[in-house]
């Protein structure tokens, strides 16, 4: 075991994990940070979606002794009252129906509209192409991307 510092949602945390644990487990088992959720543990769906220094991350395959002194901003961190444009766009879309994937679909998001804030659609659907969603509301999903980019 060993003690991690690390920097979450703004706030230091000290945690004592073995040096390959998953950030994911660390912040839903040990921090009770669950919004970022499990789903294919192999980096594959985007469901476990965090910025780390402002870049979107898988944290399901992430060692957390990779992460340092880096920023982790996990779906509680984006905004406490939900007031970012992605999460008023995904409210007035609709877009969730089952929304377990939802976390990792906004994080994904919302790294992607601060490095381009006026794409197209096809840029879009590009960014957005890692983040799986078994109710396929992809087409509610690049909706609602579009429309948080026009709000900025």
């Amino acid at each position: 075991m060993a003690n991690f510092k690390l920097r979450i949602n703004g706030t230091d945390h000290q945690v004592d994990v073995e040096d390959d644990t998953p950030l994911l487990w660390v912040l839903r088992d040990h921090l009770g940070l669950v919004g970022t959720k499990y789903s294919c543990g192999i980096a594959q769906c985007g469901a476990c979606t965090v910025h780390i220094n402002g870049e979107a991350m898988f944290s399901c395959t992430l060692p957390v002794s990779s992460v340092g002194s880096d920023e982790v901003t996990t779906i509680e961190g984006l905004s406490g009252e939900g007031s970012h444009p992605i999460q008023k766009a995904w409210e007035e879309v609709d877009v969730a129906q089952c929304g377990y994937c939802q976390a990792g679909q906004i994080m994904t998001a919302a790294a992607f509209l601060r490095k381009n804030p006026k794409p197209t659609m096809e840029e879009i659907e590009n960014a957005m192409n890692r983040n799986i969603c078994r109710c396929g509301t992809y087409h509610k999903i690049r909706e609602a991307v579009a429309m948080a980019a026009k709000s900025k």
